[in-house]
């Protein structure tokens, strides 16, 4: 798929968007916890939103769930959108930039250390640099609940369209 440069910009989102929840689950399993646009802070001045989340407990019982893992990923589909300092919310252990083919080369130096990145190729998305652990500030409460949240507000758009 072949997309223009400017005028594309909103299909290359969702192009990298579909091919993130490909990456994501690609078995559709239950057992992987993935919310879409979470946000957190909802009600300050400076809310934030995650474009992307996935959480992984070790187990299921209490304290496999305290020791989970959260991945943060955020889509980038051109240099403008990384350097508009929208959507850098790295909030997760592990956290990932999404990026178009060929982004990472151009962008290398603009990427936090920490930080990984996805790209895509023709066979879908590929890791070009691997995330390092980060100490998270959030508790594990506070990100489930907000996974929660918003997984809650997409299956009521599903079930009664519109943006409610």
């Amino acid at each position: 798929m072949k997309l223009k440069k400017a005028t594309d910009r909103k299909a290359i989102t969702k192009l990298l968007a579909e091919q993130l929840e490909k990456h994501i689950n690609p078995h559709n399993d239950t057992r992987i916890y993935t919310a879409k646009e979470v946000t957190f802070d909802y009600s300050t001045d400076h809310p934030i939103r995650v474009d992307y989340m996935v959480f992984k407990p070790v187990n299921n019982s209490v304290g496999g769930i305290e020791k989970g893992v959260f991945y943060c990923y955020e889509i980038k589909s051109c240099k403008e959108d990384l350097l508009s300092g929208h959507g850098l919310n790295f909030i997760g252990d592990y956290n990932y930039l999404v990026f178009n083919k060929g982004m990472f080369k151009e962008l290398k130096s603009y990427v936090p250390y920490d930080v990984g990145v996805y790209e895509l190729t023709e066979y879908g998305l590929d890791c070009v640099k691997k995330a390092r652990l980060k100490t998270r500030e959030r508790s594990v409460t506070e990100m489930l609940l907000m996974m929660f949240r918003s997984s809650n507000r997409d299956l009521i758009k599903q079930k009664f369209g519109g943006n409610k």
